[in-house]
């Protein structure tokens, strides 16, 4: 599929997937069409980087759907000057979007593999304000903390408060919690330094995170 092609793909995607799943943000739909996600998806499965499914990364592990992504980071409602923690560097897609629209991203991933090709797809694009950690962070990250946003890629059967004590003062934290086939995405906001504001914003699955926190289990 040559360039051009891609070009056109993206395109219809961005009007029959983003458009009608309530991203309307001009900033993130601008991203998204200048942003190559076809150079990011694994390469066997390159010609289907634009169709509505999540594309399977190895390990369990996936690329979200480009709706999903792309309202996830709607939803965060990006500044420039955001410091962002994004937990599950996967392809590195997310990874870009979310370094074009905040001022630095630290970006964790449980696999060295994943993150060693994110890395060269995203020094390929010019994109360098970022810092890429090999680590554990289901249960959270608190190196560099406190972030303006934080957004957990995999699902959370539990979602621990560390994460939303790494956010600053105005900082917004996004994480898809629950298990199949009832998973939500919330967003929670810090009001301050100790008030938090939650809220539903709508249901989808998602692969967990390795290592997940699971609910505690009653034994009578």
């Amino acid at each position: 599929m040559s360039s051009l092609n891609f070009d056109v793909v993206r395109q219809k995607m961005i009007e029959s997937q983003l458009r009608t799943w309530d991203v309307s943000d001009p900033r993130v739909l601008d991203l998204v069409a200048r942003t190559p996600r076809e150079d990011y998806v694994p390469r066997n499965y390159r010609s289907i980087a634009f169709v509505d499914m999540n594309i399977p990364l190895g390990h369990g592990q996936v690329m979200m759907a480009p709706k999903l992504e792309a309202r996830l980071l709607q939803e965060l409602e990006l500044k420039p000057a955001d410091k962002v923690l994004e937990i599950g560097t996967g392809s590195g897609y997310m990874t870009a979007l979310l370094a074009n629209l905040g001022r630095h991203v630290v970006s964790v991933e449980i696999r060295p593999e994943f993150t060693a090709d994110a890395a060269a797809k995203l020094a390929h694009h010019g994109i360098h304000n970022i810092t890429l950690e090999v680590g554990d962070g289901a249960r959270g990250w608190e190196r560099q903390q406190p972030y303006d946003v934080i957004l957990v890629t995999g699902s959370l059967p539990i979602l621990p408060e560390t994460f939303q004590q790494s956010l600053a003062p105005g900082g917004r934290l996004i994480a898809i919690v629950g298990k199949a086939p009832a998973m939500e995405v919330k967003r929670i906001r810090r009001l301050d330094a100790r008030a938090f504001h939650e809220d539903s914003l709508f249901e989808t699955v998602l692969p967990p995170l390795r290592n997940a926190l699971e609910p505690a289990r009653f034994v009578f």
